[in-house]
């Protein structure tokens, strides 16, 4: 089940909302990035199906595909 998240940082880049993950870290400690309405500064943390991620006033939902089969 280690594909039910994706890390704040990598969502960042596979959005190309950044280009880099030295990129990805200072948008997040900056305090420009939130999750579920509420300011996030940990890039590591786990994004799960269904949440919203806001930089600036640009919203993303994540979308996790589940990989294996029986779900």
């Amino acid at each position: 089940m280690a594909d039910d998240f994706i890390k704040l940082d990598q969502f960042l880049k596979v959005t190309n909302t950044v280009q880099s993950g030295g990129e990805a870290k200072v948008l997040i400690r900056r305090g420009e990035v939130s999750v579920n309405g509420e300011m996030e500064l940990r890039r590591g943390r786990k994004l799960y199906d269904q949440d919203v991620v806001t930089v600036d006033d640009t919203s993303f939902t994540v979308e996790i595909t589940a990989t294996s089969e029986g779900r």
